[in-house]
């Protein structure tokens, strides 16, 4: 479990007086949720806390930004992340608590709100935590991933920043809005929404978007392939794995055409080499077949390599 110094504080407290609040007589839904604050503007949703004013719960409340609002590719998107939250029951995933209209009838949707630190923000202090610690974090990562492959979820944007890490050791995998799901029938045709986006919006920290995400991609969802599978997602969960053994992503770089050019046809140095000593060869062999070019020589599914980091890896073999 990892421990955060000057951990955020939150004021969860429960009182009677809140938990004994008799409900209205007539539950208006328009008038559910109040005291909205900003959490994060992404490149095209907004996401805000709120209280649940029926039960008394200060949730994370997701809409579309103005601009996307009438945009149907853009809400069925929404709607779908939505679902997918809500059909994902585990540990390691954000469950989603309510979907509807507001008063001007565009979608929202509310989560559970976790209070914690990013991977991205523990790996910028990286040096503070215990190996054993960091691959707690994969393992339950691994965890979520296994789970959502069994259900048929194929994630499509595992980094750092989607990777919250709660007060209590909880690891949550974020950001269903690029999952991909398949038609029952596999003769249909994809949705018109179904590729990757590509583009280079800036985000909030003057950081090109794509630039951040590309880096964790596999050669086929940057290809934009349309036999595209879970191994994507080994990729991806590899490519964290190399930057928590290294404290570097397998690819560098400013342009995001040169990076995609690497990830297609360059082999990233050896975890191990970079790392020293200090990483396991057992850990260090497995990030490099995760990030195999082709998919079939990566690891055959996420439980394959949460079993090998719940073994005796710091021996230097698995038992």
């Amino acid at each position: 479990m990892l421990d955060f110094p000057q951990q955020k504080k939150t004021d969860n407290h429960l009182y009677v007086e809140e938990t004994d609040a008799p409900l209205p007589e007539v539950l208006n839904p328009k008038t559910r949720y109040a005291f909205f604050s900003t959490l994060a503007t992404g490149g095209k949703s907004l996401i805000q806390s709120c209280r649940d004013l029926h039960l008394r719960r200060t949730v994370c409340y997701k809409t579309l930004r103005t601009k996307y609002q009438k945009d149907p590719i853009e809400n069925k998107r929404l709607l779908r992340e939505a679902r997918i939250c809500a059909m994902l029951q585990h540990p390691n995933t954000i469950p989603a608590h309510e979907i509807g209209r507001d008063n001007r009838g565009n979608y929202y949707f509310t989560m559970k709100l976790v209070h914690g630190y990013t991977l991205r923000e523990v790996l910028n202090y990286r040096e503070r935590y215990d190996l054993t610690q960091l691959m707690d974090v994969i393992i339950q990562l691994g965890n979520a991933l296994g789970y959502a492959h069994s259900v048929g979820v194929l994630h499509r944007d595992v980094k750092p920043d989607n990777i919250l890490i709660g007060p209590y050791g909880e690891v949550l995998l974020l950001d269903w809005g690029l999952a991909k799901v398949w038609h029952k029938d596999p003769l249909r045709a994809e949705d018109n929404f179904e590729q990757t986006e590509i583009d280079n919006e800036v985000g909030m920290t003057g950081e090109a978007k794509l630039q951040g995400t590309v880096m964790y991609m596999s050669p086929e969802q940057i290809d934009r392939d349309p036999e595209i599978s879970f191994q994507a997602d080994i990729y991806s969960l590899g490519a964290v794995l190399y930057e928590v053994l290294t404290g570097s992503t397998p690819f560098q770089g400013e342009i995001v055409r040169v990076l995609m050019d690497q990830i297609r046809s360059d082999i990233p140095k050896d975890a191990q080499s970079l790392g020293g000593t200090s990483v396991p060869s057992v850990l260090a062999d497995l990030a490099m077949r995760c990030l195999q070019k082709e998919p079939h020589n990566r690891p055959a599914s996420a439980g394959e390599i949460v079993r090998i980091l719940k073994e005796n890896w710091v021996s230097g073999s698995p038992n």
